[in-house]
């Protein structure tokens, strides 16, 4: 037993032009929220707790390695939807000046 087709409603005429879509402007983090995200993720990666992160110590001497720091990068660039050189984490080597780099970044969009 098959049900019969229904028809399908007729839809208003909304003429010939499609307005664009114009994505939802979303206000760029703050420096402090920046911070904050990397300052947990070196903490996570050094397996410390956050508070023992000094955000102006460079991350080498804090003990990141160069696997973790590419890691950290590719985390920022999916976090921010920013492409990043695989040399940021160590152009910009501390928690506060790779903030920096990265608001300067998300500012220039």
């Amino acid at each position: 037993m098959s049900r019969p087709l229904r028809s399908r409603p007729e839809q208003p005429d909304r003429g010939t032009e499609l307005e664009p879509f114009v994505p939802e402007q979303t206000a760029h983090p703050e420096a402090d929220e920046i911070r904050t995200w990397l300052t947990e993720r070196v903490a996570y990666y050094l397996e410390r707790p956050a508070e023992e992160i000094d955000p102006a110590a460079t991350l080498a001497g804090m003990g990141l390695d160069s696997v973790y720091a590419l890691t950290l990068c590719g985390d920022a660039e999916d976090r921010y939807g920013l492409v990043l050189a695989p040399s940021t984490a160590w152009d910009h080597p501390t928690v506060d000046a790779l903030t920096a780099y990265l608001l300067a970044e998300l500012e220039g969009r």
